[in-house]
């Protein structure tokens, strides 16, 4: 069996610890130019440097991800910030574009290449072609089946790894490059300026008609004919390492800390429970998909995996997520006292019952017993967000622990 990691994103430097100690193998970031993620907080290189150094010092590796589609403009800026990464010393750059590809070689020797799912990465002999030039790792086009995957497997070197999404949005689009965002709004998604007009509401006008709107009703609400469910192949680990995928990787780095320490911890238990045994995999699935569904989601789909999808994959009548839990913090110190630091993300108050999710898988209800502002004052509530507070809890919890509390408050 392959060595299989598990792959999770991170928006910022407090995401990329969450991820580190909710079980990733690797972490992807990106820094404040040239990802496709533009709207995302994103990294400075202080932050970056300090996750990198936090990262390995847990034995988790590091990928930034610089996979824009440049323009002319862009090439020169690029070659600084390789210059500036090769000296805090990622393990990995994720890059789309062949003139970034040659000069990320050139000022980053010795540092592997991952060639992003924006190159459309559909066939062996495109990895093959990657390989060559010295790439280690191609992501596979989330339009691959598994028997497609497969296929790629068997014809490419053994040492050379494949990296497929199992987990997170899906975009209507030709492996993520979608000209929809800039035919409406000018904000170029090639360039990591998405609006995702994928999620937006369409009605229809007639060219003879002007301003005369014909809506498109699948039910009262209307339609969102481009509305993709979410990836979610966590039944499917078993067929994912049959198929020779090296890298599991997570979609996500515009997530909250629920979110990545919800989907990492899930499919981390998930894979080490299949590497023991095919039975204690499939002993646990309840559990697996009771958890899974704790971070917002669009409904689920195994998008391209075992065939094409149809009008089944698709969410019609809502652009909107399912969100069972709310993220209210997560314990950055305990003090002398036992009380948890935390930065508050949502509004709850002294008596509420919450849950403490643990990095181990557990889940534990406790009662918010005080609640102090950052002066030492008691306060019953916190309502105003990132707020600063030191809690005492039924239960002493542990720094890294997520507070969040099921339904809407």
């Amino acid at each position: 069996m392959r060595e299989t990691e598990l792959l999770i994103p991170a928006s910022s430097l407090e995401v990329l610890k969450v991820a580190v100690i909710y079980g990733a193998d690797a972490v992807y970031i990106g820094g404040e130019a040239f990802g496709l993620r533009a709207k995302a907080k994103n990294f400075s290189m202080e932050d970056m440097a300090e996750g990198i150094r936090f990262a390995h010092e847990h034995g988790v590796k590091v990928y930034v991800t610089a996979n824009i589609l440049a323009h002319n403009d862009d090439l020169e800026g690029a070659r600084e910030y390789f210059r500036q990464l090769r000296e805090i010393g990622p393990d990995a750059l994720i890059i789309s574009d062949p003139g970034m590809f040659m000069i990320a070689k050139e000022e980053c020797p010795g540092m592997e290449l991952h060639i992003s799912t924006q190159a459309n990465n559909t066939n062996y002999q495109t990895y093959l072609f990657w390989w060559q030039q010295g790439a280690k790792r191609v992501v596979s086009a989330r339009e691959l089946s598994l028997k497609e995957i497969k296929e790629i497997r068997d014809r490419i070197p053994e040492e050379m790894e494949i990296e497929s999404f199992i987990h997170g949005a899906m975009c209507i689009s030709y492996s993520g490059r979608c000209l929809l965002s800039n035919y409406f709004t000018g904000r170029d998604a090639n360039q990591g300026a998405c609006t995702h007009p994928c999620r937006w509401k369409y009605a229809i006008v007639e060219e003879t008609r002007p301003g005369e709107y014909m809506p498109v009703y699948e039910n009262e609400r209307g339609t969102y004919i481009f509305n993709s469910k979410d990836l979610c192949m966590i039944e499917h680990i078993p067929e994912l390492i049959e198929a020779g995928v090296d890298s599991m990787k997570i979609e996500g780095r515009m997530k909250t800390a629920l979110y990545v320490a919800t989907v990492a911890r899930t499919y981390r238990r998930a894979i080490d429970n299949y590497r023991e045994s095919k039975e204690k995999y499939l002993s646990e699935m309840d559990w697996y998909k009771a958890e899974i569904s704790k971070c917002t989601y669009r409904q689920f789909t195994t998008g391209f995996y075992f065939g094409k999808p149809d009008e089944n994959t698709q969410i019609y009548d809502s652009n909107t997520y399912v969100s069972e839990y709310i993220y209210l913090g997560i314990v950055g110190e305990m003090n002398e006292k036992g009380l948890a630091r935390i930065e508050q993300r949502n509004k709850f108050c002294v008596g509420d019952e919450i849950e403490l999710m643990k990095p181990d898988g557990r889940n534990i209800p406790v009662k918010v017993l005080e609640m102090y502002d950052e002066e030492g004052n008691a306060v019953d509530s916190a309502p105003h967000p990132k707020q600063v507070l030191w809690l005492k809890l039924s239960e002493k919890p542990d720094v890294y622990d997520i507070l969040r509390v099921h339904g809407k408050k």
